[in-house]
């Protein structure tokens, strides 16, 4: 199957601003639109980054949550273009879409596994938008394509392990995505390192917990986190930098209070606030370990004041200013 064929090429009119700025002092001035299907950039900079997005409810239906999130990624690049851009000597593509439309979620998933492969060949730093946290299998498959032997350490900002079992006649949802990889890190003979952040008790089932005990999953409860340990979240990323060559990193915007996420599927009354959250993206985004991206689960039309939009865009210019390059790999 071809990637091609659930590909769109990037929107000009996302990236729009005020006339009034300076030249090149925004992301909507300094954003090249990059069309996969005539051409693959050279690494032009230290860092290239790329954003892709993955436009796809069906994740999330089939875990009968809300819907909407399709529109995620549209809504998230408009609030990203109105933010400054800090260091003039950063490099900034949009690629464009991966969508789903007609209920394949897998042959969607492949289709992203497809880009991001491409794009990591080319020694590029993608950073998708989803979508819902689904995203995430395809995403780590194209990741394990280009780099099958290196040493992977998954860190994943998110009140829920997301390792339920498959749905039956093995379909995947959004709920399933991590399961999805601890079992095919194990048919690989790979350790299989997966890092929670902010999970919560009342957002898990007990046999979710049990589930993340069999997979050797390490965690950070969002009561540690409420209660002040920062130290120890530092720790518990410093252990992940250090025994990993590389690293993925995956954030699912209900991580949040609803204060500052209104707009996702599954709200968190316990959730996190942004600054429990930062200081650690800002850590491993300076490492130079981490070599790809995510941010799941926006859906506008539950959105208030557009808070979860810009606070996701808001995510991407951190990690976009923080990001350090390791050894050439």
């Amino acid at each position: 199957m071809s990637w091609k064929s659930r590909y769109l090429p990037p929107d000009p009119l996302a990236w729009q601003g005020r006339t009034d700025v300076p030249a090149d002092s925004c992301f909507f001035q300094h954003m090249r639109l990059l069309n996969l299907l005539s051409e693959i950039p050279e690494q032009t900079a230290p860092t290239t980054f790329v954003i892709v997005g993955f436009k796809c409810d069906e994740g999330v239906q089939r875990d009968l949550g809300r819907a909407g999130a399709f529109e995620g990624p549209t809504a998230i690049r408009q609030f990203l273009a109105k933010l400054p851009i800090q260091k003039p000597q950063l490099h900034c593509y949009d690629a464009g879409n991966i969508i789903c439309t007609d209920h394949d979620l897998e042959a969607s998933q492949l289709a992203l596994a497809q880009v991001i492969s491409m794009l990591l060949q080319a020694n590029l730093r993608p950073i998708v938008i989803g979508g819902g946290h689904e995203v995430a299998w395809g995403h780590y498959q194209g990741i394990t394509q280009i780099f099958p032997s290196k040493r992977l350490g998954i860190l994943n900002f998110d009140p829920h392990f997301d390792m339920h079992l498959m749905h039956p006649h093995h379909r995947g949802s959004a709920s399933t995505a991590f399961y999805q990889m601890a079992e095919a890190e194990k048919v690989a003979g790979r350790h299989f390192d997966y890092n929670c952040i902010g999970i919560q008790h009342a957002a898990n089932i007990r046999q979710s917990f049990d589930m993340a005990k069999k997979y050797n999953v390490n965690l950070i409860l969002a009561d540690d986190m409420h209660q002040g340990l920062q130290e120890k979240c530092f720790d518990f990323v410093d252990r992940i930098i250090d025994e990993n060559e590389i690293i993925y990193s995956s954030l699912s915007l209900d991580v949040f209070a609803p204060a500052f996420a209104p707009g996702v599927a599954t709200i968190q009354p316990l959730g996190l606030n942004p600054w429990n959250v930062i200081p650690l993206i800002r850590q491993i985004a300076t490492s130079g370990k981490v070599i790809s991206y995510d941010i799941a689960d926006y859906i506008p039309r539950h959105d208030i004041d557009h808070r979860t939009a810009k606070l996701a865009a808001t995510l991407i210019y951190e990690i976009i200013h923080h990001h350090h390059e390791h050894i050439p790999l």
